[in-house]
């Protein structure tokens, strides 16, 4: 993958990308019919668009709850310690763990917030007893139930 930026995108690239965001089974013929543009010329800059990095994957959202995984659970870590070595210990242990959708590193009151998708209360109660508390260098655990997904994965607003 090459460096890219935003200056790499013109306006037929970013028409593109809106589109791809909003479809990803959009074929090339029906994403150049609607940029205006040849089916050629979409092919090359689409590939273009994967090959800089500019999009990382196309891939199905599958409903949670049709593969029984119904309960959304935000979980805030807090390490013991804050150094390269601890990060890096527990970035790769979580990393490592189906379980977990997200894993990020944030400013405020955690220093990690994971999101874990399981079937109910009692499965989360399972894999915070097996795996959660066992992470390296977790001080604290906060956990939120998610109650209503009200907005998830909005396409990016460009």
């Amino acid at each position: 993958m090459e460096e890219s930026s935003t200056q790499d995108l013109d306006r037929i690239d970013r028409s593109i990308l809106r589109h791809l965001q909003r479809d990803g089974r959009l074929t090339n013929a029906e994403i150049a019919r609607l940029v205006n543009v040849s089916a050629a010329t979409c092919h090359r800059r689409t590939q273009r668009l994967f090959d800089l990095g500019h999009v990382m994957g196309v891939q199905a959202r599958v409903a949670p709850q049709s593969v029984g995984l119904g309960a959304l659970v935000m979980v805030g870590v807090v390490l013991d310690r804050s150094t390269p070595d601890s990060f890096a210990a527990f970035e790769g242990a979580v990393s490592a763990r189906k379980e977990v959708l997200d894993c990020h590193l944030v400013a405020g009151d955690f220093d990690y917030l994971l999101k874990i998708r399981v079937r109910d209360m009692a499965d989360f109660n399972l894999l915070h007893g097996r795996m959660l508390i066992a992470l390296p260098g977790v001080r604290q655990i906060r956990t939120f139930f998610v109650m209503k997904e009200v907005k998830e994965n909005a396409p990016l607003p460009f």
